[in-house]
């Protein structure tokens, strides 16, 4: 298959900007104007839908480029429907089934623009600075709906409800792609800072410490698989290690109020209540099949509580097999991504496999449609190696320089 360099990169944008809208979710914070979860959740499907039959328009002929990725997404795809046929998961679980379904084709169809560029990376950091975007209107608009006591002073999407952990997560994860992007000066100073910025001080109001944590290790792991080829790599690197330094010396009570959220340290040792959903979930009676195979596609909670772990939460619902499907593509995406040599394409790709990875501890989604699914895409996209057989454009013919007569 030859890559087609005639695609529409900005019908491409537009379906992966609605893929992020199916996947921003409907239950969170209330909003300014009352948005009834019906409405929104029409919305996000809508929005799934629409990014599926645009996908299959711009793509007619179903030219595709295969990956170990989306052949493991398709196969948790068919673990997800042998799980959820069973008569006591009910029909949402066959619904959510269907939905991942569109979702993975929808990536399928767009696997055609795959060719190791930084054009996804672009789209992935304006589609969710455009969110985070709606979250700064509504701190401005309604500062107390933004951060209502409900969530301890956190900031929450006050126009679209979006919570603390979501907003984080989109703040880190553009926050990291866009200082790569700029070591590699793929983007200028001005324009990184207008991302940069504003997003760091909403990810400092979300107090998400996942997020934050994921953004560190991650940006460490992607600068540091390209100190020995960018000497910029190094040098931020190096200011990076200065600045680590100093503000946790001059700095350390503040930075552990931050971190500690007011909480007790018998409610931080058990991650916020997470552990005792986690504890039952493990401990309830299970039979070999709900072992093997889970109990079906749910809304990621046990006993009405979320489970907030990625690895629990595909064990519960597509069992130990869904849960070996999924370190396979963490296995698969690390180990293709140490083998290909430093790049900045690479560091992007380590950086979003490292933040999903530390963030599956705490948060939910690697089985379902969801935006840690599409964060590991936009890395499988950057690992792919441009097709040999691709045409390529022909050498430019130097001009022959013709010489004007002088002018007395």
């Amino acid at each position: 298959m030859h890559r087609d360099l005639t695609g529409p990169p900005r019908t491409v944008e537009l379906v992966w900007g609605l893929l992020i809208l199916n996947t921003l979710g409907s239950a969170g914070a209330r909003t300014i104007v009352p948005l009834p979860r019906s409405l929104i959740q029409m919305a996000t499907m809508g929005a799934l839908v629409s990014a599926f039959a645009l996908a299959l328009l711009l793509n007619l002929r179903l030219r595709i480029r295969a990956s170990a990725f989306l052949c493991l997404l398709t196969l948790m795809l068919v673990l997800s429907v042998v799980a959820s046929a069973h008569p006591t998961s009910g029909f949402g679980a066959l619904f959510r089934c269907f939905r991942l379904s569109l979702f993975v084709g929808t990536l399928w169809l767009l696997s055609r623009w795959w060719d190791g560029g930084e054009g996804l990376v672009r789209s992935h950091i304006r589609m969710y600075f455009a969110v985070l975007a709606s979250v700064a209107a509504g701190l401005v608009v309604s500062p107390g709906a933004a951060m209502p006591e409900l969530y301890g002073g956190r900031l929450v999407g006050a126009l679209w409800p979006l919570t603390p952990p979501q907003i984080g997560q989109y703040a880190a994860v553009i926050i990291g792609l866009t200082v790569l992007l700029l070591l590699d000066r793929r983007t200028t100073g001005r324009s990184a800072a207008l991302v940069v910025v504003p997003s760091l001080v909403l990810l400092a109001l979300t107090h998400t410490r996942t997020a934050t944590l994921g953004l560190i290790v991650g940006l460490l792991l992607a600068i540091g698989s390209l100190l020995l080829t960018s000497a910029a790599a190094r040098r931020f690197f190096g200011w990076a290690v200065l600045v680590a330094i100093t503000a946790a010396v001059g700095l350390s009570s503040l930075l552990q109020a931050w971190f500690l959220r007011g909480q007790t340290q018998e409610n931080f040792s058990n991650l916020t209540g997470r552990a005792k959903v986690w504890d039952a979930l493990l401990a309830a009676p299970r039979t070999t099949l709900e072992q093997l195979f889970g109990t079906g596609l749910g809304d990621k909670s046990f006993g009405g509580l979320p489970i907030d772990n990625s690895w629990l939460a595909v064990y519960n619902e597509q069992g130990l097999a869904g849960v070996a499907v999924v370190a396979a593509v963490f296995l698969t995406l690390g180990g293709v991504a140490l083998l290909r040599p430093p790049s900045p394409a690479r560091a992007c790709a380590i950086f979003l496999i490292s933040y999903c990875a530390i963030a599956s501890y705490t948060e939910a989604g690697l089985g379902d449609a969801s935006p840690y699914l599409l964060h590991l895409t936009v890395a499988a996209s950057l690992l792919v190696v441009p097709d040999p057989g691709a045409p390529l454009a022909a050498p430019a013919t130097p001009r022959r320089r013709v010489r004007q007569p002088e002018v007395t």
